[in-house]
């Protein structure tokens, strides 16, 4: 296994992290996910500790919260060892106040994670979504308060547009507060959005990357066919959130596959291996539900990419460029970016 440090901080954490979602002690709300009971959850866990893991995620909202609950027992005996990061902002409850950032949701929520979780403090807390409806300002002090209160180590953010990161960053500078360290975000070969203005904005901050969802909830597994793609077993079934074109995708994964075999591993592998091969990338998250997917993901630590792999990789999922991006690139004049070029003062 490899490690790295988590944006600007000294916390380390491994190259491949796991996440919790799936499991659960009977809440079956989301069939297709929810799925892994305590048993199961303690094996795959303790053959990620093995393989070297040490960074493992869950969220406050995961099968309404028994993810924290039975990930904080199966590490209760590694606490030491372990980094764990959870999440706050989707809804927990059917009270009105039990979602968003607001101050007192935060305040509440945090509590109730150490709870589940049965630990003294959360390395990583992570806002789950963006809240149109509580001020920015309201939030970063929650945030703040339970950093200054020992019971969070380090914040960070998921699912947020570049614009109000910057504008968070901005404030937090401006006020001492707690500063964001990272951003959890989906990134696949299947989805390179984030590579648009997030992270740019990311490395401008100096901030670290971690991904959920490498492999587009499964579908760069390679294991899907156009005939099971619904199959009742499968999560697509249930849990067909990522838009994407599927006729693109199964071509993709045709190419990921000659390349697997090329060097005797999955189309999984290669997908993680891209993506771990990225600058940007601080940690991929893998969310496997059974000891042999587990086992396949966490081969692509060793796995690297040629550049004429990754570059084959990079042109076959390339995303086409959105305004204003497009206008600023063909901006750039082109015998200035000669010029430049030739002297090597900036890389263009």
């Amino acid at each position: 296994m490899r490690y790295t440090t988590l944006g600007r901080t000294g916390l380390a954490v491994s190259r491949l992290a796991f996440g919790a979602m799936t499991f659960t002690s009977g809440d079956r709300s989301i069939g297709s996910i929810y799925k892994t009971d305590a048993d199961v959850a303690d094996a795959l866990v303790g053959q990620a500790l093995d393989a070297g893991v040490n960074f493992f995620d869950t969220a406050d909202a995961y099968a309404s919260g028994q993810s924290e609950t039975i990930l904080g027992q199966v590490l209760k005996a590694r606490r030491n060892e372990v980094v764990i990061a959870t999440k706050v902002g989707f809804r927990t409850g059917t009270l009105l106040g039990q979602a968003g950032l607001s101050r007192r949701h935060i305040l509440w929520s945090i509590e109730q994670s150490l709870k589940r979780l049965g630990t003294d403090w959360i390395d990583v807390y992570i806002v789950h979504k963006e809240d149109p409806f509580t001020p920015l300002e309201e939030t970063l002090s929650a945030l703040d308060a339970v950093v200054r209160s020992g019971k969070v180590r380090y914040i960070g953010f998921s699912n947020w547009s570049a614009w109000k990161v910057a504008a968070a960053l901005e404030i937090q500078k401006a006020n001492g507060l707690a500063p964001f360290t990272h951003g959890q975000m989906y990134y696949s070969l299947l989805g390179r959005d984030v590579e648009r203005d997030m992270v740019p904005m990311l490395q401008r901050y100096g901030l670290g990357l971690t991904v959920w969802s490498p492999l587009a909830s499964g579908f760069l597994s390679g294991k899907y066919t156009r005939e099971t793609l619904g199959d009742p077993e499968n999560r697509y079934s249930g849990f067909d959130i990522l838009p994407f074109d599927k006729e693109r995708g199964f071509a993709l994964v045709e190419r990921m596959r000659a390349i697997a075999t090329a060097h005797g591993t999955s189309v999984a592998q290669v997908a993680i291996a891209w993506l771990l091969a990225t600058k940007a990338v601080t940690s991929v998250l893998l969310g496997a539900s059974k000891p042999h997917q587990l086992a396949d993901n966490l081969g692509a630590a060793d796995l690297v990419l040629d550049e004429g792999e990754l570059a084959a990789l990079d042109a076959a999922t390339e995303p086409a460029p959105v305004y204003p991006n497009w206008f600023i690139d063909n901006l750039v004049d082109s015998q200035q970016k000669a010029a430049f070029s030739r002297c090597g003062s900036i890389a263009i």
